[in-house]
Order: structure tokens, then C-alpha cells, then sequence
């Protein structure tokens, strides 16, 4: 470092002499101020040019070279720069000298008389490279321009005074290990703020300090290659390299910096994993479940990441699919799983032959060797005491529904597969037969039934059969059991539905008024076949016939023309069906037939209550509980009415003698709101309460108008026309009659006749004098007016009668 030092100070002086002798006075950098001749300022002829012009020379003003000024000067007086001067300037002081621009009077100073330029600083060229200033001459006592303002530039001289620089103070770079020699790793770059332009300050020469003989560096470029082949990072996979830039062209005396390249080798697929052991044993269970992890076995691989992946497979056994082995991607372990049962008393111990492999091989190591390697597995595999073993997953076994307690429908058999042979107890698991219809015999396994079965409830029957060892009762083992009862033809067929169907009054002989057919439960091989036919009680008094369809169908047949249904409105036949199985089952069911009226096309058109509803698709049963509602209905209500009008209502009459039961029929309304005294209901109620002084108004009076009567003659065939007539004469003689006192009566008629002005049948609803009307006791007139209305509303048949 001392060496450096002086020989930097000795090319410091150097330049600082060749800068002051160049800038000296006499050296020709003064400012010189050059003429053509005569007075400053004037112009003169100097010939003609080819065309006869005369030529003229002007004034050529100031005229200045470049100063010069050494960086980092160190000297105790102030630099010289320059001296400007005028052919002016006489040297009596006349002339004064100003110096503008930049640096002027700070950095800068101009003598005013001499003209002589002085720096007052140390200047630094990385700092600002030059200035730029105006200088001027005026006469110091005219203030007259001598010379025009004219600018020149100082510039700073460099000299080596910065060392080189890298662009970062520590580069980091990878490079494949094996890789070849000359492979590029990474570029540095080192700058220097010395004056590329002049000399060789900032020209960089870069070499290697410490990293050989791994890596070189290009001394120009500065790009770092490898130097040396077959770099192995499972050998050494870090690298410090040292690199330095020195500027002077590395000459002597040239400044340097250094930097710190970390190089690390990057892993490639160049080592085989390889086996830690040749032979790996393992000892299992034999009651390993399948899937279950029977071995670990592990291989080395020196690379890292992907390089180090491994495959393992199974290339020999002596128990084939007996086991496979995975690869565990996070520890790239080998584990064996089992794929079949292990049996100890079948098979005690295989041999594997397992191979391991990369995932991923690089084609440009396969000369390096095969990456793969073989290793052998033993498993051994260990006795454990295990439940019995019945012969069949399950068993099926048929019985007939028919068949007797006791009877034994099958077996079932298990055994101890260990080498001890323990004998082995049956017994039926409870809970899938909780009826107890079967049982096991604890010795041999037969299984027997326990009572009847019936097919048609169960035809099939699940249960589950224990095994369990002898020695050692927590070993059990369980087989399903199906049991299927068989089907035997213990049901008689009947009717499919409950048929009701209707006969026409008008029906015709031999004509099909119904299609019946049949159900059983049984379930022949071959399928139903029903046979149908009247039964024998009824053959000789039949009004129906049954005719066998041969398809499992039968028709009802009519016998005769026309049914009366006043005579007979509902028929029963019985008719009889039979199967064909062995042994032969029949039954009776019997077809209800109502007969109804019906237009000409047979279509039903008045039928009595039962049938309607029968038509309509109501049972009996159904029947039976609606009418028993209506009837609990019927009753609520007559018992309400009953309790009202005995809490609201005076008695009716007080002598039971002076009851009439009393039948109008009439087509008079009365005289409506304003005849409020035509029907007083006041009366109907208790009839001592009638006014004597009150007279009707719908009637005249007996006084004035006596009452006629009328013969009534009873309507016959001959004399009554119409029923009209005889209606209307009994109206007249109701209304005519003054006498005849408002006791109960109840005025109804079925037949208004013709021309009638009234427009509804009644005039209870009149308006009365008294509080609310009750008319519960029309009920009891239903039977007496329905029996009239017969009476007078029939056909001729009925009124001769």
C-alpha cells in the first residue's frame, strides 16, 4: 500500500508540471487577440476576388482556447488556471478585466489589471468535468467595451483518484454439477468514475482471486465460467469466489475493488438409489386385514428433489398377488401392503424380490451405471387363534309350509382352522328370528322348525347361524341362513273383489249383467287356473247362470225376461270356484244382483237406496255408518228443539180432548202483511186465547153471508176429470167457512192446479201479531200428508182404492 501511494503521488506531480508548463504565459494559451492590420476596430482594402469585388478583412474578436485545470490539486497557493489579455491592453493600467459565468468569483478569481485566472478550491472532476465563463475587457475610466464578451471553457484534468466498483457487493450464482468446462455461471461488472476518455483511469481489468481451480473469469468482460470438469455437489456443493477489477489497464499503480461470488452446484439425476440392506424380513399376523401395512423398506438416493423420486415394484414372488408395494411420495419409503388373506396353517413365510428405481433418469448419466437396485423381502407370518370357518358364505334351504314341528330342512358346518381343531357349538342368532320358528342342534349344525309355517304370511325366512369354538367362546363366527317355504295348496280361490252389480227390469234372457273373477294366494308353478260354476242348492230355482269363461273369467248370465223388483229387488248367487292343484281347493262366493229400472238402451234409471249406493262403489259397512251418523245427527237435533221449546214455549193445549187433526189444502195466501189477523198463530197455541171481538178479514162474515155446502163427491174413474177439481172444490169450502175455528191445522196440498196466482206453498210465514213462530210440530204430519199426497197423487189404480 505505501508503494501505490507514492507512485500515486509521484504521477500527481508529473501532471501537475506538464498542465503548468502548457498554461504558462508564453505557451501560447493566453488569450490573444489577432488583427489584419491597422487600428483596432478598422477594416482595410486587400485586393479584389476573380469578379472585380473588392475584398475587405473584418475584426476577428476574441479568440480563446480550452483552459486546463489538474483535479485534487494539493499545493498551498492557489492553482494557475490562465491570463487573458487585449492588444488593447498598453500596460498603464487603463484596461480592467471581468471574469462571469460559472464559478466565477467563488471558485474562479481574475486579477482585474493583469488578467491572470486562479482557482480557489480543490476541484473534483467526478464532481463537474468543466465550466463554462465569459470574460470581457473595458476601459476603467470610460467604461467602454474593448472587447466583446467572449466564452471559453475550463476543463478538469482527470486523474486516477476512484477505484473500481462492483454493481452488488456479494452476486450469487447456480450451475449444474458435472457440467463441462467453460459453462458460463454469471457476469460481474465493475464501473470506475475516473475519465474513460482520457488515459486508461477507467479502463477495468478483472482476474480471480480465490476460487481456482474451479472457475476462471474473462478479464474484459468479467463473465465467470467453469474451469475444472466433473464438479460434484454430493462432493462439495458451495463455492466462494473472489473477483477483482483494477482500473489502469492492471497496470502498476492502477486502483481495485474486489467482490464475493456465491456459487452453489445445482443437482442433477447423477447417483442410482441403492438398497440399505439386501435382505429386509418382516414378521406379520395372520389376521392382517386386507390393505394393511405388512413392511417399510427404504433406499438411498445421494441427489435431492425430484432427482431423488423413487419407484419400487415387485418383480418375483412365491405368492403371487399376494401382496404390492407403494411408493410414500413424502419419505420415499417402499410399503408392502397385502392384497390376499394370510393363512399360517396354508402358507407360513414368501420370499419378495423387490426393485427400486429413479422416477425421473437422466439420459446423459446412463454410462455412469444402472440406477436401480434389487433387494429380497421375507415375511414370516405368525399363527393367531381364529373363529370357525363354515364351509358356504350362506346357505339357502327350502321347506313346505306343510311340513310338521321338528322337521329338519338342512345343516350347516364350520370347523377351527387352527392346527388345535377346537371343537366347534351352533346356535341361531335371537334377534333375526325373535319369533323362534327354527332352531340349530348344537352338535352337528341341523337346522329344524319349532312350529307350522304358513307360505303365505313368510315365504321367506333370514336368520343368522353362531359358530363358536369351544375353548375359547369370545371366537364366534356367524353364516347367513335363507329359508324358503315352499308353497302348498292349502287356499281356496274366491272372488277378486266384492262384486255388486244390477239387473234391468227389462233385461232379456241370457244376456251378461257381470264378469267376475278370482284370487288365491297360493302360487302354482304353472300358474291359476280357476274353475267357476253355480252352486248345486241353487241350480233349480236359478234365476242367474254362470258361464266358465276358460280364462280365470266368468260371465253371470240372465235366465229369463224381465225381473219385477217390487216383486223381488235383490237376488243372491252363489257361485262356486275351484283350482285345479292337487289337492284341490273350493269355495263359495256369493254375487248380489239388485234389480233396478233401466231405459231401453239398459241404462239405470231408478234403483232403490241399497242399489244406488251399491253403484255407486259404498259397502255395506259404509252404508251401516252413515246411516248410523245421520240417525245420532236426527237425534241431537229433535233433542235441541225439544229442550227449546220447552224452555221458551207455553204448553200447546191444556185439555188433550180438544185435539183435531186438521188437513187444508188451499191456493190462498191470505191478504199478506196488511192482513195481519187472517191467521192468527197465537191461537194454534193455545186456543182459549182467541179474540171473540176480532173477525177475519179474509172471509165475510156468517151473519151477512151463511155458509153453502157443497156435495163432495169422491173422485172415481168416471166422474173426476181431473184431480184438480176435486182439490179446488175442497179449498172453497176451507175458505167459505167462517165457523171453522183456527185450531192446529196444517193447510198443505201437492197440487196447485192450474192458473194458480200463488207463489208459494204456504202462509205460515205470515207475518203475526206474536213473538217467534216453531214449526217442529209438522214433523209429526209427515206420515198423514205423505199418505194423502199418495192418495190423491197416484195413478187411477190408487184412487179407486
Amino acid at each position: 500500500m505505501k508503494r501505490s501511494e507514492s507512485l500515486r503521488k509521484a504521477y500527481v506531480l508529473m501532471v501537475l508540471w506538464a498542465v503548468a508548463h502548457l498554461s504558462s504565459p508564453g505557451s501560447g494559451l493566453r488569450a490573444l487577440r489577432r488583427t489584419t492590420g491597422g487600428r483596432r476596430g478598422s477594416t482595410g482594402l486587400t485586393g479584389q476576388d476573380a469578379n472585380g469585388v473588392p475584398l475587405r478583412r473584418s475584426k476577428r474578436g476574441w479568440m480563446w482556447n480550452q483552459f486546463f485545470l489538474l483535479e485534487e490539486y494539493t499545493g498551498t497557493d492557489m492553482q494557475y488556471v490562465g491570463k487573458l489579455h487585449s492588444d488593447g491592453d498598453r500596460g498603464d493600467g487603463s484596461v480592467r478585466y471581468v471574469l462571469t459565468g460559472e464559478g466565477a468569483g467563488s471558485l474562479f478569481k481574475i486579477d482585474e489589471k493583469s488578467g491572470d485566472i486562479h482557482a480557489t478550491k480543490r476541484l473534483d472532476r467526478e464532481e463537474k468535468a468543466y465550466y463554462i465563463l465569459h470574460a470581457k475587457a473595458i476601459n476603467r475610466f470610460t467604461n467602454e467595451a474593448l472587447e466583446g464578451q467572449s466564452e471559453f471553457i475550463i476543463k478538469i484534468h482527470d486523474i486516477n483518484d476512484n477505484e473500481p466498483r462492483f454493481t452488488k457487493d456479494v452476486y450469487t450464482a447456480r450451475v449444474p454439477e458435472m457440467s463441462d468446462i467453460g459453462t458460463s455461471v454469471i457476469q460481474v461488472t465493475a464501473t470506475d468514475a475516473d475519465d474513460a476518455t482520457y488515459g486508461n483511469s477507467a479502463r477495468v481489468v478483472y482476474s480471480i482471486l480465490e476460487g481456482q481451480p474451479y472457475f476462471s473469469v474473462d478479464p474484459e468482460t468479467g463473465l465467470i465460467k467453469t474451469a475444472l470438469p466433473g464438479m460434484d455437489r454430493e462432493v462439495k456443493e458451495n463455492y466462494q469466489v473472489v473477483i477483482q477489477a483494477k482500473d489502469m489497464a492492471g497496470q502498476m499503480g492502477g486502483l481495485s475493488g474486489t467482490t464475493t461470488v456465491s456459487i452453489t452446484l445445482s443437482d442433477v439425476n447423477d447417483n442410482p438409489p441403492r438398497f440399505t440392506k439386501t435382505l429386509y424380513e418382516f414378521r406379520v399376523p395372520e389376521s392382517v386385514e386386507l390393505g394393511g401395512t405388512v413392511g417399510v423398506i427404504r433406499a438411498m438416493d445421494a441427489d435431492i428433489g425430484e432427482n431423488a423420486e423413487m419407484d419400487y415394484r415387485i418383480i418375483g414372488s412365491d405368492g403371487p398377488g399376494m401382496f404390492d408395494i407403494t411408493t410414500n411420495r413424502s419419505t420415499q419409503d417402499g410399503v408392502i401392503v397385502l392384497r390376499k388373506p394370510l393363512d399360517f396353517e396354508r402358507k407360513r413365510q414368501y420370499s419378495l424380490r423387490v426393485q427400486v428405481e429413479n422416477a425421473h433418469i437422466n439420459p446423459r448419466f446412463f454410462s455412469v451405471g444402472p440406477f436401480r437396485d434389487e433387494a429380497t423381502v421375507k415375511i414370516v407370518v405368525e399363527d393367531v387363534d381364529e373363529p370357525p370357518v363354515f364351509e358356504r358364505a350362506s346357505y339357502v334351504m327350502e321347506v313346505k309350509e306343510d311340513a310338521a314341528r321338528n322337521t329338519i330342512i338342512g345343516s350347516v358346518s364350520a370347523s377351527d382352522p387352527d392346527d388345535k381343531n377346537s371343537l366347534v357349538r351352533y346356535t341361531i342368532d335371537r334377534r333375526t328370528d325373535m319369533d323362534r320358528v327354527f332352531n340349530i342342534h348344537a352338535g352337528n349344525g341341523s337346522v329344524y322348525t319349532l312350529r307350522e309355517l304358513d307360505r303365505e304370511e313368510n315365504a321367506w325366512h333370514n336368520i343368522s347361524v353362531l359358530a363358536t369354538e369351544f375353548n375359547n367362546p369370545r371366537q364366534i363366527s356367524r353364516v347367513p341362513v335363507y329359508i324358503r317355504v315352499l308353497d302348498v295348496n292349502d287356499n281356496a280361490p274366491t272372488f277378486a273383489t266384492n262384486y255388486e252389480t244390477f239387473v234391468c227390469e227389462n233385461a232379456k234372457a241370457n244376456q251378461r249383467i257381470q264378469t267376475v273373477s278370482a284370487t288365491d294366494p297360493d302360487e302354482p308353478l304353472g300358474g291359476h287356473r280357476f274353475f267357476f260354476g253355480l252352486a248345486q242348492e241353487a241350480a233349480g230355482k236359478a234365476n242367474f247362470s254362470v258361464r266358465d269363461n276358460k280364462d280365470n273369467t266368468a260371465w253371470i248370465l240372465t235366465r229369463r225376461n224381465s225381473y219385477n223388483s217390487l216383486q223381488k229387488s235383490v237376488y243372491h248367487v252363489p257361485v262356486v270356484i275351484s283350482d285345479g292343484e292337487f289337492p284341490m281347493q273350493s269355495s263359495t262366493s256369493t254375487l248380489t244382483v239388485r234389480v233396478c229400472t233401466c231405459d231401453r238402451e239398459g241404462n239405470m234409471k231408478l234403483c232403490n237406496a241399497e242399489a244406488l249406493t251399491a253403484r255407486a262403489g259404498l259397502s255395506t259397512g259404509a252404508l251401516v255408518a252413515i246411516l248410523l251418523c245421520v240417525i245420532i245427527l236426527l237425534m241431537i237435533v229433535v233433542l235441541f228443539a225439544a229442550l227449546r221449546r220447552q224452555r221458551k214455549k207455553e204448553p200447546l193445549i191444556i185439555s188433550k180432548e180438544d185435539v183435531r187433526d186438521n188437513v187444508v189444502s188451499y191456493n190462498d195466501e191470505g191478504g199478506g202483511e196488511e192482513d195481519t189477523q187472517a191467521f192468527d198463530i197465537g191461537t194454534l197455541r193455545n186456543p182459549e186465547a182467541i179474540e171473540e171481538s176480532k173477525q177475519r178479514r179474509d172471509i165475510v162474515p156468517e151473519t151477512f153471508y151463511p155458509p153453502v155446502r157443497r156435495p163432495v163427491l169422491p173422485p172415481t174413474r168416471d166422474n173426476n176429470g181431473d184431480v184438480r177439481d176435486f182439490i179446488n172444490q175442497r179449498l172453497v169450502d176451507n175458505d167459505s167457512d167462517p165457523t171453522a175455528p183456527p185450531y192446529d191445522s196444517l193447510a198443505t196440498y201437492a197440487y196447485e192446479g192450474n192458473g194458480s196466482v200463488a207463489e208459494s206453498l204456504s202462509s205460515l210465514e205470515s207475518v203475526t201479531t206474536e213473538g217467534d213462530q216453531d214449526y217442529n210440530y209438522l214433523s209429526e204430519w209427515g206420515p198423514r200428508f205423505k199418505k194423502l199426497a199418495d192418495m190423491y197423487g197416484g195413478d187411477d189404480s190408487d184412487r179407486d182404492s
